[in-house]
């Protein structure tokens, strides 16, 4: 049996109000989100962005308290580019994962009233290669070699990608499959909706999808 405290804290980590994926592709990383920001059942914001480059070519999607985001995206990215400027060289992936890693770890288990949630998609691009990796709440990293998605929307995601997802797709068939999975998720979940946003990730760097071609990918039933 466990604990009523650690069954209320189990479920408020399942109840983050989101739809995020990420996609590795044969030539990139596709990083995708929906736009609401969510207050129990209260549509708080309708344009926000859940998608926040911290390198030149690394990326995150987020979810939880918008308070932690902030703050822990402010933070990794700062230390990020002061290890770029101390090291002359450019951090990697699997570095900025962990990074991430170890502030949710630190900050879901500091004493405070207000229980801290946050939780990152790390997708981008080094001189190893792509890269696609999930970090929780609870500080863990988990590395994808194919697609990932959190959030309250996850499940209703997953069921696109599981079936539509090959390891040779190109960043444009990438695109169009992150569309679809986050515009199938926001046509249940209701705290999903609103938009959506796409990034791509390539050897060329991090670059937004026009919104035009976001809609010409939604398939609306």
């Amino acid at each position: 049996m466990l604990p009523e405290d650690v069954k209320e804290l189990r479920g408020k980590l399942v109840k983050t109000g989101t739809t995020t994926i990420g996609i590795v592709c044969k030539d990139g990383v596709v990083l995708a989100a929906d736009r609401r920001a969510t207050a129990d059942y209260f549509i708080a914001h309708k344009n926000v962005s859940k998608i926040v480059p911290v390198t030149d070519n690394i990326a995150v999607t987020t979810a939880g308290l918008v308070s932690d985001i902030q703050l822990i995206s402010k933070l990794t990215k700062a230390e990020l580019k002061l290890k770029q400027i101390r090291t002359k060289i450019q951090p990697t992936v699997r570095e900025a994962a962990n990074l991430f890693a170890t502030i949710l770890y630190h900050n879901i288990r500091k004493f405070s009233p207000i229980l801290g949630i946050a939780a990152f998609i790390v997708g981008g691009v080094d001189t190893k290669g792509f890269w696609l990796y999930d970090t929780s709440p609870d500080g863990a990293a988990l590395e994808y070699k194919d697609y990932v998605s959190t959030g309250s929307g996850s499940i209703l995601a997953y069921g696109v990608l599981e079936i539509q997802y090959t390891p040779d797709m190109t960043i444009k068939e990438g695109v169009k499959l992150a569309v679809k999975a986050v515009n199938t998720a926001m046509q249940r979940d209701i705290a999903s909706g609103s938009g959506i946003d796409v990034v791509t990730i390539t050897k060329e760097g991090i670059k937004k999808v026009f919104e035009e071609e976001v809609k010409q990918s939604v398939y609306v039933k």
